[in-house]
């Protein structure tokens, strides 16, 4: 549990990453291409956000032909409620 929050609030704490999955929110699902376009750099940098992202469990990604389709998982999050809740 205490890997699961350190991995969630250091995934937050990014300013890009936190708009990623307040979009993701919003949309339920995107491509990268789709989540890059707002941000002024690389795709390369945006997979890399994504990567910290994948491993708090905070998104998912699927392969849809040759596009990686991303969705968020509001489950770390509410975890990381129920702690600051308590």
């Amino acid at each position: 549990m205490v890997e699961l929050l350190n991995n969630t609030f250091h995934a937050l704490a990014d300013p890009t990453r936190r708009s990623i999955v307040s979009t993701l929110m919003e949309n339920g699902s995107c491509s990268i291409k789709e989540l890059a376009s707002p941000f002024p750099m690389s795709l390369a940098a945006i997979s890399k956000h994504i990567q910290v992202l994948e491993r708090a469990k905070l998104v998912s990604r699927r392969k849809t032909g040759r596009e990686n389709i991303l969705t968020v998982n509001p489950e770390p999050m509410r975890e990381m409620q129920k702690w600051l809740s308590f």
